[in-house]
């Protein structure tokens, strides 16, 4: 064999073996040539294929589906122009009828310049046209999950520069996020930190972090305002190459805002459960206390009066000033007021002034932090912080200290507290209602009292008359006390004997109702059912003298009626049935109001 023929067969191995299909063509567009990648491809068989022009053989078409005339077919362009041509999206028809996608070449042969044929080259590509409509309905799933994701979506570049964003990152960020364009993710994180390595989520996931996120970061707009975000960083790789970085991001604006309301809530939630608990201690201490009267008794004309002035004064906001002895029923007045006011849903918080030591008055109006003072073990709510937006009754407000009276005129003034060892303003809403026996406008002149803090007190002075100048109604009184002393110790006591109702009418009861009552209870105690009798009451002529005694000032009757209960108990001052609980007094009160009358064992009254 020559090796002419040698080379001419090897091409002839080469072509058939080859995976495309393969066509020659003469000058005419006839097959002079197939390889059996050719006829495997279009079901044809080789006899039916040479010498037949190609696009009327294999019913050549456009994509579409319509024939080409012979002359417009681009299978026979490379025998028109010499030019090779590369077609794609073409189709090439099976024997049987169907049909393919190809992509082929058509490339003119020449031979002493001029053409004598051409080479068509094919290969069916529905392979690949799978491929590309799998990849596409791939794009668009992840388009459409992008942007139905609620958080913003970002691609980055190793440079910082953007990628990509879904709609919801386009909308919060408001940057014309596309790619090519000038903004880079400083551009969202701020200008204000470019170079932060330590905030920077590309230097983070370059410096071969596989997750990067943070929380409440401050993320800009394009309009300068800016949002705080929570996100978090991935890398994308290819080929084990970091390309870039996905950032999921959500604007936590209403997270912090619900977040503030809920810290807010739980703080007024705390502060009512203080309060709640402090009135609820201060109530179950009332509820514990034993009152003197259920309910104002009398039928006299000046405890009328007294009763009418309030119903005039409760439902107002004005402060009130309640003037009488000792005994006369003060704090049932100040009741009466706050029940009869709009206030009447909250706590009335009593306050005897006279009860409470002068370095602890202050702590317990307006209450202290911990460790405000030595034994100050934990943070104490004031009973003025107690009684907002209800009543607090100051009980001989005449008793406190000068140097004290400055903040109770601003809380009278402005509405405003401070606790003991904190310097933040609290503002209370409070009805005053102030009570005293002593004479304010004496204790004015002597400088004892401040007289801004009197004219704010004594808006609305309110007298409640003594017993003595209600004498009609000590029988009514009288009968209600023995009912309800009797019921208590279970005894059958109810009868007044006249003679003993005469020597209650006679006596001068520089005590007032207070006293009327003890001598009551212990009268309950000593009597032979069913009459009550009373043997320590003073004979009218002895009650004269008392009646003499009342022109005496209050200091002078204070230190006598005080006398008086200390030598009826033999001088025994704490305890049951002593001086200081038929007085109504601390013991240690009643020890510091004796020293400061000069009260002493032998003192006699007068």
């Amino acid at each position: 064999m020559s090796d002419t023929t040698q080379i001419l067969r090897r091409y002839e191995l080469i072509l058939t073996s080859a995976g495309e299909g393969i066509y020659g063509l003469d000058v005419e567009g006839r097959a002079t040539f197939v390889n059996p990648a050719a006829l495997a491809m279009t079901g044809w068989v080789k006899e039916e294929v040479l010498g037949e022009l190609i696009h009327v053989q294999h019913h050549h078409s456009r994509a579409n589906g319509e024939h080409y005339p012979r002359h417009e077919c681009p299978i026979y362009a490379a025998l028109q122009d010499g030019e090779v041509h590369h077609i794609t999206d073409e189709v090439f028809w099976h024997k049987d009828g169907t049909c393919f996608p190809v992509h082929y070449t058509s490339t003119p042969i020449w031979e002493h310049g001029e053409i004598i044929g051409a080479v068509v080259v094919f290969q069916d590509v529905s392979g690949i046209k799978q491929a590309e409509a799998e990849l596409a309905l791939l794009q668009r799933r992840s388009a459409l999950v992008l942007a139905a994701a609620g958080e913003g979506i970002c691609g980055f570049d190793c440079q910082g520069n953007v990628t990509f964003s879904n709609p919801v990152a386009t909308k919060m960020l408001a940057w014309p996020l596309k790619s090519g364009q000038a903004q880079t993710i400083h551009d969202l994180f701020g200008r204000d930190q470019p170079n932060s390595e330590e905030y920077c989520p590309i230097h983070n996931i370059m410096a071969g972090k596989a997750l990067f996120k943070a929380s409440d970061k401050v993320f800009w707009r394009a309009d300068g305002t800016h949002f705080p975000a929570d996100f978090i960083c991935t890398p994308i790789i290819d080929d084990g190459v970091v390309q870039g970085i996905v950032m999921v991001f959500s604007d936590i604006s209403q997270r912090k805002l619900n977040e503030q309301k809920l810290n807010q809530a739980l703080i007024e939630i705390k502060q009512l459960k203080n309060r709640l608990q402090a009135e609820n201690t201060y109530l179950q201490e009332q509820i514990n206390y034993n009152h003197q009267f259920t309910d104002i008794l009398g039928q006299s004309d000046s405890l009328k009066t007294a009763l009418h002035q309030v119903e005039q004064v409760a439902p107002t906001e004005t402060t009130v000033l309640i003037l009488g002895e000792t005994g006369t029923g003060k704090e049932l007045f100040a009741r009466a007021l706050h029940d009869l006011s709009h206030r009447n849903q909250r706590p009335l918080v009593k306050v005897n002034c006279a009860a409470l030591p002068a370095n602890l008055i202050e702590s317990e109006l307006f209450g202290h932090e911990k460790g405000s003072f030595t034994g100050a073990t934990a943070r104490r709510t004031g009973r003025f912080e107690l009684a907002h937006e209800g009543t607090i009754f100051l009980d001989e407000i005449g008793e406190i200290p000068l140097e004290l009276q400055a903040k109770l005129l601003r809380v009278l003034q402005e509405g405003e507290i401070e606790r003991l060892g904190d310097s933040k303003t609290l503002k209370i809403n409070v009805r005053v209602i102030a009570a005293t026996h002593r004479d304010l406008k004496k204790m004015v002149a002597e400088g004892t009292f401040r007289e801004d803090l009197y004219y704010r007190l004594s808006v609305f002075p309110l007298s409640i008359p003594a017993l003595r100048e209600r004498k009609k109604d000590i029988s009514l009184l009288a009968h209600a006390f023995v009912t309800k002393y009797a019921q208590k110790m279970s005894k059958q006591v109810n009868h007044i004997p006249q003679t003993v109702m005469d020597n209650l009418l006679s006596y001068s009861w520089p005590g007032n109702v207070r006293e009327l009552e003890n001598v009551i209870e212990r009268a309950v105690i000593l009597s032979p059912e069913p009459f009550l009798q009373i043997h320590e009451l003073q004979s009218p002529e002895q009650s004269g003298l008392d009646t003499e005694q009342t022109l005496l000032s209050l200091a002078n009757m204070e230190k006598a009626h005080i006398i008086k209960v200390l030598e009826s108990v033999q001088w025994k001052i704490s305890g049951e049935n002593a001086a200081a609980a038929i007085l109504e007094m601390h013991p240690n009160t009643l020890r510091s109001r004796m020293n400061k009358l000069g009260i002493r064992r032998a003192t006699t009254a007068f």
